[in-house]
């Protein structure tokens, strides 16, 4: 359908007597939808004994430049009382709280087109090399915080890690099924499979 000048086009759409087409409303969709790159790079050293992989990271995550910087998502709350600790505040608690459990973290994809923050968007995957990690830590487990991190995981990098990682249930608000008791009930696992009930501590200097 062509259009002789904008009035036109403009009235039949306040008339509804123009229906786009189904191309052209995956076009638009399209525009909205942007290629970004992850900004947040990962969290381990050489003590880490497990890797925790999310998928991506939220628009507040990315604006943030932490993993899980929403409010309402509940991955530091769940992790805390799994381990019995305070709950970290700043991004420098987080760090440390993560490394002093000998426990890395980062994500699934590298790179992305993404509507927002929904994960049900995500096109054009392009994988995190995790090798980073894996080549510098004596990871024993992976676990991934929920089902699109452990799906794209077992499609892009189990066959190249050789390591089966197992799924936990997201943390995300979204996940409103799960209470957080609940969550801290199925993360229990890391430390049933790996015993690290105990964190690090630093090596006196002598």
């Amino acid at each position: 359908m062509k259009f002789t000048c904008l009035q036109e086009f403009s009235e039949r759409l306040q008339y509804n007597m123009y229906v786009p087409s189904e191309s052209f409303i995956i076009s638009e969709r399209q525009m909205i939808m942007n290629t970004v790159i992850h900004p947040i790079p990962p969290v381990f050293d050489r003590n880490s004994k497990i890797l925790i992989l999310g998928s991506f990271p939220s628009v507040k995550s990315r604006e943030g430049h932490f993993f899980y910087h929403h409010p309402q998502n509940r991955f530091w709350k769940t992790l805390a009382g799994v381990l019995d600790v305070p709950v970290p505040d700043t991004i420098d608690e987080k760090k440390a709280f993560l490394l002093s459990h000998r426990i890395a973290l980062w994500d699934v994809i590298a790179s992305c087109s993404i509507e927002g923050s929904s994960d049900s968007s995500i096109r054009d995957v392009v994988p995190n090399d995790l090798s980073v990690i894996l080549s510098t830590a004596d990871i024993r487990a992976i676990f991934c915080n929920g089902k699109t991190s452990w799906n794209y995981y077992r499609k892009y990098q189990e066959a190249v890690t050789g390591i089966p990682a197992v799924s936990l249930p997201s943390t995300s608000p979204a996940n409103a099924a799960w209470s957080l008791e609940k969550l801290k009930g199925a993360w229990n696992v890391i430390l049933s499979l790996i015993h690290i009930s105990e964190p690090t501590r630093p090596e006196p200097i002598s």
